[in-house]
């Protein structure tokens, strides 16, 4: 049986409609208990502060977590270089998602920034269903390889049959727009009068992804 195998490419453009505040609190501790506690008490003043906007305590997901010895370097009174253990540093990354709004945003991030949580925050724009994005493009890629193998089996004079297989990657589509470099990091000494928040004048531009799709067919 003779075969072609033809490669196709597919290219979207998706407009962001939810937007996601990352959330990474870190910190040092010489006791593993109160490195855990002080972990789980800036948690929970998240969650407290994002209860007030609406949020359940569920809306905020954990990303990652994890707990990593630490040591110093010193030197001791002969003048040689040496280590000693400095603590336990917890890492804890969240994110919340929501309905892309500006001024919901500003109010949210100065709260957070505000709410005595040792925390840095990222803003990035994402897709609501990515699923329906990926089927789009996935769809593009394969009509682009049939358009593709019909130019080259009409001008090699043979005739396109049936498929034989279709090889999709499934890799991991980033619908993900990071219009900041930086991040915001929380300030204690700030107070938090009522109803403030920052001024967010950002328009996220949308989101391009690109994929492929190899089909084998038939040919006769």
């Amino acid at each position: 049986m003779r075969t072609i195998r033809v490669t196709g490419k597919g290219q979207i453009k998706v407009r962001p409609d939810t937007t996601r505040i990352t959330m990474t609190l870190d910190g040092l501790h010489r006791d593993y208990g109160e490195t855990l506690r002080r972990s789980a008490e800036e948690t929970e003043t998240l969650k407290d502060v994002l209860s007030a906007f609406g949020f359940e305590r569920a809306d905020l997901k954990t990303l990652s977590f994890s707990v990593d010895t630490e040591y110093e370097n010193y030197q001791d009174q002969n003048g040689v270089y040496r280590q000693r253990f400095a603590g336990y540093r917890f890492r804890h990354v969240l994110k919340l998602e929501f309905e892309s709004d500006n001024e919901r945003l500003g109010r949210i991030l100065y709260a957070l920034a505000n709410c005595g949580a040792k925390a840095e925050f990222r803003i990035s724009y994402t897709v609501k269903d990515p699923e329906a994005a990926k089927n789009l493009l996935l769809g593009k890629a394969e009509a682009d390889a049939k358009e593709k193998a019909a130019v080259l089996t009409q001008a090699g004079g043979v005739a396109l049959r049936e498929i034989q297989s279709i090889d999709y990657s499934w890799g991991e589509i980033d619908f993900e727009y990071r219009p900041m470099n930086g991040a915001i990091r929380a300030d204690r000494s700030m107070s938090m009068p009522e109803a403030a928040g920052y001024d967010m004048d950002i328009e996220p531009d949308d989101i391009a992804v690109s994929d492929t799709v190899t089909v084998v067919w038939e040919i006769g």
